[in-house]
């Protein structure tokens, strides 16, 4: 049997199949062991009492996870998984791969993540060729979810948002800074708090402002994590995660004006992957 956990900030899949058969598929909250304590994810694999009566039919586990991207983050989170699944071999690796594998499978193109991060990479059907620097949620995300309510809430308090929109803002959310501040500075998942606030921006995505203001980010996200790379032209985009999504009319209509070929977009990548791992 093989267990594949597709683990972001927010949210993670988990999916146990025995050869091409899906035994059992639930979701927990997610984690990113950059902002997670080690301690915090530990407790939230053992807290979760699903997965337990397969577990010593457990040969393999794959772990695609945000934040994955650094080894030191791998070892501590195939550490974790490896003294719950003793007699698994443990495959940590980044939430990109996820996306390669879930959106282009074995075929060339660009995946892009958008959900409460963001980031993208080429991808030649096995490997990953090139890469996005991530910066994070403070110094970078452009497009996310984190990015989204963070230039919200920027021309909320700024009083920059228009009157009818900050009439139904506040009335949906009553927010003070004292709060918002406690929640943004005190809060073991900031990234998540702000990309709650993209929900507003989706449901009142007819507005002028909250359009223009998406369609900014998304434009930020295509000059930062598509234009990087050579030949992008010509080259299938395709995306996962909650945020491409729900906004992939706005985000399609941006590739398009600039000449790029938007491909598929999915909101989680877990049945691709449940695809790939069962060939």
């Amino acid at each position: 049997m093989k267990l594949i956990i597709d683990c972001g900030s927010t949210k993670a899949d988990w999916v146990i199949i025995d050869n091409k058969e899906t035994m059992m598929r639930f979701t927990t909250d997610g984690f990113n062991p950059n902002y997670t304590s080690k301690e915090s994810i530990l407790n939230l694999i053992l807290d979760n009492s699903l997965y337990k009566p397969y577990t010593k039919y457990i040969t393999e586990v794959f772990f695609y996870g945000s934040g994955c991207g650094d080894i030191d983050n791998c070892n501590t989170i195939e550490a974790i998984l490896s003294s719950v699944f003793t007699s698994a071999e443990i495959i940590v690796t980044h939430d990109m791969m996820a996306a390669c594998r879930a959106i282009h499978s074995r075929k060339k193109g660009i995946a892009c993540i958008l959900g409460t991060g963001s980031n993208s990479c080429l991808y030649d059907g096995k490997r990953i060729l090139d890469r996005a620097i991530s910066l994070g949620f403070i110094l970078g995300d452009e497009g996310s979810g984190s990015h989204l309510g963070k230039k919200l809430l920027h021309d909320y308090f700024y009083k920059k948002m228009p009157d009818d929109l900050s009439k139904i803002f506040e009335c949906e959310y009553k927010l003070n800074i004292n709060s918002f501040i406690k929640n943004v500075y005190h809060n073991e998942q900031p990234s998540k708090y702000l990309a709650s606030f993209s929900k507003f921006l989706y449901d009142n995505r007819n507005h002028s402002f909250a359009k223009e203001l998406c369609s900014k980010c998304f434009d930020e996200f295509i000059e930062n994590y598509i234009l990087r790379y050579d030949n992008n032209e010509h080259i299938e985009i395709g995306f996962v995660g909650s945020i491409a999504y729900y906004f992939q009319d706005i985000i399609r209509e941006r590739l398009e004006i600039k000449g790029l070929k938007p491909g598929k977009i999915l909101k989680d990548p877990i049945d691709g992957l449940i695809e790939y791992h069962s060939c």
